[in-house]
């Protein structure tokens, strides 16, 4: 019995490369797919959800819901300016988040809240759904203040979220998910309910090539295809031209892998909650690593991966969409 899957994004190509993934994993299914506000705002995160699903046409479409138009990164104090961040998305993803390819959607008649949404799904289908978070937790925070029960209604929750010992990207120590909306991270990462989070500290080792790129021998012609042949040459010339690297990192890949794919990860139980104030810390993921830890553990860190499992994975899935 496949999964049931609610997939919270920004996108982001790194997002529209997991939708497209998971909208063709047999072992998954995908319900839902709710906007967020993040590397894109979050109208345009919910137009780009949107519009993927109409390019890429599945044979069962899941609901789309929609994000509040208020959501935005706080322009607290900090040694990063936010309007910094976003520029810089602007140049790896394009203006609209997904490269050069034309977002031309119709706005939805009735919006679903994604919160909302999220919440009557839980309620629909208790202890059934996996939720996986692969923008700022801004959706997951609201649904948590509105309904008491829905992180423990949830079969399980996967934020793509903090770092444990590697670097952050927004600052020295945050990661842009969680730096994007801290309060909303410490909300729901402090929570006593289990979760998992992948940190950069594995979502940052599996990378897209141009080599791999061209192995994958995508085709013009598929609905699939055709869209990505749009997107990943544009990610990877921005990166190569922004970034200086050859690649790509595949971490909205492994953080679907870690649902579908388990068994291509080693976990550690820790506790975790999320520094809201420093000026040099604002946003920072801290875990309570000592050998006698004073905090409830309340999250299984990823910390080891697959490298390999999860490019082929990510090779199977792209070709069996395609």
């Amino acid at each position: 019995m496949p999964q049931k899957l609610i997939i919270d994004a920004d996108p982001g190509i790194g997002d529209a490369l997991a939708i497209a993934m998971a909208l063709a994993d047999p072992d998954l299914d995908v319900i839902a797919l709710t906007a967020v506000g993040g590397a894109v705002s979050s109208v345009q995160a919910g137009r780009n959800l949107q519009a993927l699903l109409e390019a890429l046409d599945p044979p069962k479409w899941p609901r789309i819901g929609q994000a509040e138009a208020s959501q935005r990164m706080a322009e607290a104090e900090s040694v990063v300016s936010p309007s910094e961040w976003i520029d810089q998305q602007r140049l790896l993803h394009g203006q609209e988040g997904l490269g050069e390819w034309p977002v031309a959607v119709a706005d939805l008649h009735h919006p679903r809240d994604a919160a909302k949404l999220m919440t009557e799904l839980v309620r629909e289908y208790p202890d059934e759904i996996t939720l996986l978070t692969l923008g700022p937790l801004s959706n997951v925070a609201l649904a948590a203040d509105r309904d008491s029960g829905f992180l423990g209604g949830l079969r399980s929750l996967v934020c793509l979220a903090g770092t444990v010992a590697s670097e952050g990207d927004v600052t020295a120590v945050a990661e842009f998910n969680v730096f994007h909306h801290p309060e909303a991270a410490r909300v729901v990462l402090k929570s006593p309910t289990m979760k998992s989070v992948v940190p950069r500290d594995v979502s940052h080792r599996a990378m897209l090539t141009f080599d791999h790129l061209d192995r994958l021998g995508l085709s013009e012609s598929t609905r699939c295809g055709g869209l990505l042949r749009h997107l990943l040459p544009f990610s990877l010339r921005a990166h190569r031209q922004h970034l200086g690297i050859e690649g790509i990192w595949l971490a909205e890949v492994t953080a679907l892998a870690a649902i579908s794919q388990p068994r291509l990860f080693k976990r550690t139980t820790l506790s975790i909650d999320v520094e809201t104030e420093g000026h040099l810390t604002r946003g920072m993921t801290v875990f309570d690593r000592r050998q006698r830890p004073a905090w409830h553990n309340n999250v299984d860190a990823l910390l080891e991966v697959d490298v390999q499992g999860v490019l082929d994975y990510f090779t199977q899935m792209l070709r069996k969409a395609d």
